[in-house]
C-alpha cells in the first residue's frame, strides 16, 4: 500500500500553480502529495478501494464540477482521513440564504435583504414596488447557491420586472436581493475587503469591489484604520460555517445620518477560493500572501500526519 500525506482533486486549468506550489511547500515539510485530476480520478478510486493507495488530508477543489472527487473524499473520510471543508457544512454554507440568516443570528451585520423562493417553486415574488424600496436603487440580485466568478449576480437592479426576469436563469434556486451598501472612502482606498481564513489563520487584503485588485493589510494600516475587527469577524463566520478555509467580502459602510460606519459582510463564504496569484493576473492574490496560505495548508497536512503517528 502507498501512503501519500496530502492528495490534491482539481481540475481546473488555472489551479497549475497554486497546486504547484503546494506540492513543493509540502516536500519542504518532507511530506508526499499525490495529484487527483480528470484522468486518473477514477483509478484512483480504484486503487483506494482495493487499499493499494491511502491519502491522510484531502484538499478537493472539483467536488463542484465532478462528483467523483467527492465520492473520493467520502472514502477517505471513512478510512480515518481528513477533508480540507466537510461536505455536509460546505453545502449549508455557499447557501447564502441559510448564511443570511445565521449570521444574523450571530450577531455580524449584513446587508438589507429580501430571500425569494425558486422560480420553479412559486412564479410569483409576492413583492411589491413598496417592498423594494427598502432596498433603495439600485439594488442587487444574487442567486442563494450558484457561486464563483458574480454568475447570476445583477448589480444594477432597478424594478420588480428586474426580479422577475432574473429569477428565470437559475429557476432551481432561491435569490436575495440586497441593498448595495457603499463602502468609507480612506486616504482614496475603498474600505472593501477579502479576507481569508485558513485552519484558524486569518489573512486581511484590500480587495477593490470595482477593479478586484488586492494589497495585503500591512500591520501598520491594520492599526492606523482600526481594521482589527475583520479577524473577529472572520472567526465568527469560521464558527458559523462549520469550514477550514474560505474567504469572504467583508465592507467598512460609509456612515450615514441613520446609521454609524460600521463592518457589513457582503460576500458571505467562499470556499472555493480562487488561488491564481498577482503573477499570473492581474486581479490575483499578491504573492506574498498567496504564500502564506500555501503554507498554512500544508501545516495542516503535518498535523494531519502527526495526529496519525
Amino acid at each position: 500500500m502507498e501512503h501519500y500525506d496530502l492528495a490534491i482533486g482539481w481540475i481546473w486549468e488555472y489551479d497549475a500553480d497554486f497546486v504547484l506550489a503546494l506540492e513543493r511547500e509540502a516536500q519542504r515539510r518532507q511530506l508526499t502529495s499525490y495529484r487527483v485530476h480528470e484522468d486518473n480520478v477514477e483509478d484512483v478510486l480504484d486503487l483506494h478501494r482495493r487499499r493499494k493507495l491511502e491519502f491522510g488530508l484531502y484538499l478537493d477543489r472539483a467536488f463542484d464540477e465532478d462528483e467523483r472527487f467527492e465520492r473520493l473524499g467520502k472514502a477517505i473520510l471513512r478510512r480515518g482521513g481528513a477533508v480540507v471543508n466537510s461536505y455536509e457544512h460546505t453545502v449549508e454554507a455557499i447557501d447564502k440564504a441559510t448564511m443570511h440568516l445565521e449570521f444574523i443570528e450571530a450577531g455580524l451585520h449584513v446587508p438589507f435583504s429580501i430571500i425569494v423562493s425558486p422560480y420553479s417553486h412559486r412564479k410569483e415574488t409576492g413583492l411589491t414596488p413598496l417592498d423594494l424600496a427598502h432596498l433603495g436603487s439600485p439594488f442587487i440580485i444574487k442567486p442563494a447557491n450558484t457561486t464563483g466568478g458574480g454568475i447570476g449576480v445583477v448589480t444594477g437592479a432597478e424594478t420588480l420586472h428586474d426580479v422577475i426576469e432574473t429569477r428565470k436563469e437559475l429557476a432551481e434556486d432561491k435569490y436575495l436581493l440586497q441593498e448595495k451598501i457603499q463602502p468609507r472612502i480612506i486616504e482614496g482606498r475603498r474600505c472593501w475587503f477579502r479576507c481569508f481564513f485558513v485552519f484558524d489563520k486569518v489573512f486581511l487584503a484590500w480587495w477593490d469591489d470595482q477593479t478586484h485588485v488586492y494589497n495585503v493589510v500591512t500591520p501598520t494600516e491594520e492599526h492606523a484604520y482600526k481594521l482589527r475587527p475583520l479577524r473577529s469577524i472572520m472567526r465568527t463566520i469560521a464558527r458559523v460555517s462549520g469550514l477550514q478555509f474560505f474567504s469572504s467580502e467583508i465592507a467598512l459602510r460609509q456612515a450615514t445620518p441613520y446609521e454609524p460606519s460600521r463592518f457589513i459582510v457582503v460576500d458571505y463564504v467562499n470556499d472555493m477560493c480562487d488561488m491564481r496569484s498577482a503573477s499570473e493576473a492581474h486581479d490575483g492574490i499578491p504573492n506574498p500572501l498567496r504564500n502564506r496560505i500555501v503554507e498554512r495548508l500544508a501545516l495542516a497536512a503535518e498535523k494531519s500526519k502527526n495526529e496519525r503517528m
